[in-house]
């Protein structure tokens, strides 16, 4: 499972027209579902994404955790962090179908939600538009085949 989690002052996106999900400071993330990912890796994924302290502290560090921080919750999914980029036309096709990819996407959202954040989502499969403003820029790739890395 692959997660780009973005630090921001404010997301949303936006089908159609209308905003179906927005947050104020907080986390955006895309997050793709790897065909042969578990709950193990959406477990691990939801772990980083709630745990991580990048939100400076006093000191300009980067040592405040999303909770700490007041931090809301974005989770867009994204199943082109999957492509396999070897010609120049993309391929999908280590992309979870979505039958495999759904129940994932969900479950990283009830273990962010379980653990107290308020989060707010796009909808699975609809062309969006995902607006943000970055803060710091802060940007890190989450990916549960480096758990250990």
């Amino acid at each position: 499972m692959r997660a780009v989690l973005t630090r921001v002052k404010e997301a949303s996106v936006v089908i159609e027209g209308k905003t179906v999900g927005a947050i104020d400071k907080g986390f955006l993330v895309l997050l793709g579902v790897h065909e042969e990912d578990t709950q193990a890796e959406a477990d691990w994924i939801a772990d980083r994404i709630c745990g991580l302290r990048i939100f400076e502290d006093e000191d300009g560090k980067m040592n405040i955790g999303p909770t700490d921080a007041g931090a809301n919750l974005l989770i867009v999914s994204q199943f082109t962090l999957y492509a396999d980029v070897s010609s120049r036309r993309p391929g999908f096709t280590k992309a979870a179908r979505p039958d495999t990819a759904i129940p994932l996407y969900e479950h990283v959202i009830e273990e962010c939600k379980k653990r107290g954040f308020e989060v707010a989502t796009g909808e699975f499969g609809a062309d969006m538009q995902v607006f943000s403003i970055n803060d710091g820029p802060v940007t890190i790739l989450l990916d549960s085949d480096h758990k250990k890395g």
